[in-house]
């Protein structure tokens, strides 16, 4: 969806729902919201009617009054406001149905893959989930690209932070050196982070902040929907990812690092990772050692649901199968383990496992695994925002934050499946989805 476009349907959005009659044009990032209920992100309850404004794309105020005229009103007093969603691992240039065959990246063409892209994050911003981090993409940069469209006005998306590419060992958990290929015929531009050895890494690592990364990844064990890895089995070293970390500091940039298996979240937490992605197979001494350098356990204890059935039928790889069912109970197990020792838990799906869109399917899940349905949103509001280092910019309704608003129907404090069928969402300022307006 284009700027233009994406202006014409905010205009049209405000006008049906102005409590003044007609708008007479869409003021880009200025909006008065009325919300029957809100929730801030932090708070432990939800408060009564609230008006919150946006200006120049940011939160000016929230009060119990209306404002004072002058900007377009969208009237949200029969629902519930929250802040605009974050999934802290997703993958938007990717599809479900690669993963039957991951010989299709060989042949994708930058532009079929930003055309895909696109479709994919306007899916996940009408889910209402207003930022992601993008952890990853096999054809490097594809990212980037998506990024770089959406700021520009000419893709509909979400916020994000990108990886540019994985960084991995040959044949590793973000290699595509699949089985019966020589490493010759890979093209380039699908290996871009593979390395061995620190020095490589570091270079590699470097090659990615030059290139414009926001955040760095690290596959540091055996992966779930690759050929050949062991999830609970060590890909890279300790020092390995420590000299990534270093680089992603010394650039003020995060990283994330995939560890499924319980040495390779001690190994990552102990070289400076700042999230470890999935651990699965995390132990107690991982669990503690977590909590106490304060690092954020993304933990995407959903998507093994959509493995085993669509998966199944799609005819993806049994070895992919069996890998999902050895991995998806026991990380729930140590999900709730997690949680009740006092660990972070940030809100991480692993988007582009099931179809983009359908990202706020996993908090039920946290909620069946122990969470109250309050720790389940803040994990997808204020902790993600500090998970991700964007607390200042995201995951709370407040002033001077992004103007990014979700509103459903009901109390999702009491039933967190309402989130589920986001019926609004505002990003920065300009309405992106609505409800149709109520009949006379």
């Amino acid at each position: 969806m284009r700027r233009f476009t994406w202006r014409i349907l905010a205009a049209s959005l405000i006008a049906a729902w102005s409590a003044t009659g007609p708008a007479t044009a869409a003021l880009h990032g200025a909006l008065a919201i009325h919300c029957g209920r809100l929730f801030d992100g932090v708070s432990d309850a939800l408060v009564g009617p609230r008006w919150v404004t946006i200006r120049d794309g940011r939160i000016a105020s929230i009060e119990t009054t209306r404002p004072a005229a002058g900007i377009p009103a969208l009237d949200l007093s029969h629902l519930t406001c929250l802040p605009g969603l974050i999934d802290l691992h997703a993958h938007l240039t990717d599809s479900p149905e690669d993963t039957k065959d991951l010989k299709v990246y060989f042949t994708r063409s930058d532009a079929e893959a930003l055309r895909l892209a696109e479709e994919h994050a306007q899916a996940t911003l009408q889910a209402g989930f207003t930022t992601v981090r993008d952890v990853g993409t096999y054809i490097a940069w594809a990212d980037q690209r998506l990024h770089g469209e959406i700021e520009a006005g000419r893709a509909l998306g979400p916020r994000m932070q990108y990886a540019g590419f994985y960084l991995t060992i040959p044949g590793g958990g973000g290699d595509l050196l699949l089985p019966g290929m020589k490493e010759a015929d890979i093209p380039r531009h699908l290996r871009m982070g593979v390395a061995r050895g620190a020095d490589a890494f570091r270079a590699r690592a470097e090659a990615a902040v030059a290139g414009g990364a926001t955040l760095l990844k690290v596959i540091a064990s055996g992966a779930v929907l690759a050929y050949g890895g062991v999830p609970g089995a060590p890909e890279m070293t300790e020092a390995e990812i420590r000299a990534v970390a270093e680089v992603a500091h010394r650039h003020g940039l995060r990283l994330a690092a995939h560890a499924h298996g319980a040495q390779s979240v001690k190994d990552s937490l102990r070289a400076g990772a700042d999230t470890i992605e999935h651990a699965s197979l995390i132990d107690d001494e991982g669990i503690a050692l977590a909590k106490a350098k304060g690092v954020c356990l993304d933990m995407d204890v959903w998507n093994g649901d959509s493995i085993a059935t669509e998966g199944k039928r799609q005819g993806w790889p049994e070895e992919f199968l069996r890998k999902n069912l050895e991995t998806t109970e026991i990380q729930r197990q140590n999900f709730t383990k997690a949680l009740r020792a006092g660990a972070i838990l940030g809100y991480a799906t692993d988007a582009a496992v099931y179809p983009h869109g359908e990202n706020a399917r996993q908090f039920r899940i946290m909620v069946e695994r122990g969470m109250t349905p309050l720790q389940a949103i803040r994990s997808a509001t204020s902790v993600a925002a500090r998970c991700m280092g964007w607390e200042d910019r995201v995951g709370a309704l407040r002033p001077g934050l992004n103007g990014d608003l979700v509103a459903v129907d009901g109390d999702p404090l009491q039933d967190v499946t309402r989130l589920e069928h986001v019926v609004a969402v505002v990003r920065g300022g300009d309405v992106v989805k609505a409800p149709a307006p109520a009949r006379p």
